[in-house]
């Protein structure tokens, strides 16, 4: 975690290996237990895709420090049911509400689960350029120590401030990317 929150790409193609595979059961899983006709309007790499890209930007923004495996799988699989729910509500809302269309042959639909595709793992590693690109220099700085696991007593001591004066200065410059980026809708939990 500490490679990821350091911005190593290395590391965040680790992580997208070992973990997608489990957010794409339990998409699958809250799918079929939801509605199983859901399966032909919502793809399992969309919300993927969607939960791995809020995770990296609430890392950046020192949102999330899982302590250990099991913490990590934890957050990734409440993201992924709430990214899902929303998802399902967002179609019932709008009119398109899937329980009204006749069903199709499920299986017709079925795409093999493999490792991260090398698309996955660049489209990652671009947003987290981008997030990380945008930053200023001192802003870098700060979640470049941040993500070294220093703490903010530390990092106020290093480059002067307040701990608190400094973490707020953190969390309002992802903030600020977030918008930019137009991901503060996926940074909701």
């Amino acid at each position: 975690m500490a490679r990821v929150q350091a911005g190593d790409p290395d590391a965040a193609a680790e992580l997208i290996r070992h973990y997608e595979s489990d957010i794409r059961l339990e998409v699958r899983v809250r799918m079929r237990v939801q509605d199983g006709r859901m399966k032909r309007l919502l793809d399992s790499m969309d919300i993927t895709q969607s939960v791995l890209g809020s995770f990296f930007a609430g890392v950046a923004a020192g949102r999330f420090v899982p302590e250990h495996p099991q913490q990590l799988l934890g957050l990734l699989v409440a993201m992924t049911r709430n990214k899902l729910l929303n998802q399902v509500r967002n179609q019932r809302r709008q009119r398109r509400d899937i329980r009204r269309v006749q069903s199709l042959d499920a299986a017709v639909h079925d795409v093999h689960d493999g490792e991260a595709t090398p698309s996955q793992v660049v489209a990652s590693q671009e947003i987290l350029g981008e997030f990380r690109k945008r930053l200023t220099e001192e802003e870098r700085q700060l979640a470049e120590l941040r993500g070294a696991g220093q703490g903010w007593p530390a990092i106020a001591a290093e480059l002067g401030g307040t701990p608190d004066g400094r973490r707020k200065q953190l969390e309002r410059a992802f903030a600020r990317v977030a918008a930019e980026l137009g991901l503060n809708e996926e940074l909701a939990l």
